[in-house]
């Protein structure tokens, strides 16, 4: 008998790779259980599913960074607290990123590269720890939203959140919508996606001298011509991080929704000082902020 939950959550996450740097990404779960009827006639209650196997999956990526561990780039070491990483991607030609965060931050998926694939396989083996003994099968289907338009990948930080958004790399794929006098313009659509595919968005007030860093032995390449550095203090410890001046764009503000929102709509106001401006920015699926110039 099987059992099927589909848009169970969305994970909105970030991960390393050795091409596009830090991405932010959002993928729906739908999930399949597999199994003989237990004393309720059923495989598993609905309500659990969506309780437990939600927390579960919530817990092992939602929100964090997610490393490929087994990749030639990545170097992991642990403070002395016991409580802190340190993570260092050596992408070549002064590409390289470096983060000193909370373990609860990363999330190591233990192959070279993070695909849906991997994860996936690393979610499975965190679940099944945690299913009944009826329960046999398993299966995870990871997809993106399905989006006609224009999009882009970023990443961020929150450190006046009180939950997991304070983390300093986690990230979202996110629709955009800009119209002007009320009428949707694509192209600015597509030149702002293009701007910000692949970003990291920081806050102005973050920035800080790299020499302020503990950085590891391992960041030999970092300049102050070639990498921008962000620290905070929030609920859950010292969150720091560097990464490539190219691959990052600052905000005067937060990085909110609300904050992207209205900073892109006050970005458009300055191209067409004559129209009236509205941007409709998306976190991830389904949920964002309107902003309005």
């Amino acid at each position: 008998m099987q059992l099927f939950v589909n848009d169970l959550t969305v994970i909105d996450f970030s991960y390393l790779c050795p091409e596009r740097g830090m991405v932010g990404e959002s993928w729906i779960v739908d999930i399949i259980l597999d199994g003989s009827l237990n004393e309720q006639s059923m495989v598993l209650d609905f309500g659990r599913v969506k309780k437990q196997i939600k927390r579960i999956i919530d817990g092992a990526v939602d929100h964090k960074l997610a490393v490929p561990a087994e990749h030639p780039f990545t170097r992991v070491h642990h403070h002395a607290d016991g409580n802190s990483y340190w993570v260092d991607f050596l992408r070549p030609q002064q590409a390289s990123i470096h983060l000193f965060c909370p373990a609860d931050a990363f999330a190591f998926i233990d192959a070279e590269a993070v695909t849906m694939a991997t994860v996936t396989d690393y979610l499975r083996a965190v679940i099944k720890r945690e299913l009944p003994d009826n329960v046999q099968g398993l299966e995870l289907l990871l997809r993106p939203e399905q989006i006609d338009g224009a999009f882009y990948h970023y990443t961020h930080g929150l450190k006046k959140h009180d939950g997991n958004c304070q983390r300093i790399a986690h990230g979202h794929r996110s629709r955009l919508f800009i119209a002007l006098d009320g009428n949707r313009d694509e192209a600015l659509e597509q030149q702002w996606a293009a701007k910000w595919q692949d970003i990291y968005l920081g806050s102005t007030e973050d920035v800080v001298e790299l020499a302020q860093l503990q950085l590891s032995p391992s960041a030999t390449d970092v300049t102050p011509a070639s990498h921008i550095g962000y620290s905070y203090t929030a609920d859950q410890g010292l969150f720091e991080l560097v990464v490539p001046v190219a691959e990052n764009y600052l905000i005067p503000t937060d990085s909110t929704v609300e904050c992207i929102a209205t900073y892109l709509a006050q970005a458009v106001k300055q191209q067409h000082p004559d129209c009236a401006v509205k941007v409709t920015g998306f976190e991830g699926v389904g949920k964002g902020a309107i902003g309005y110039a």
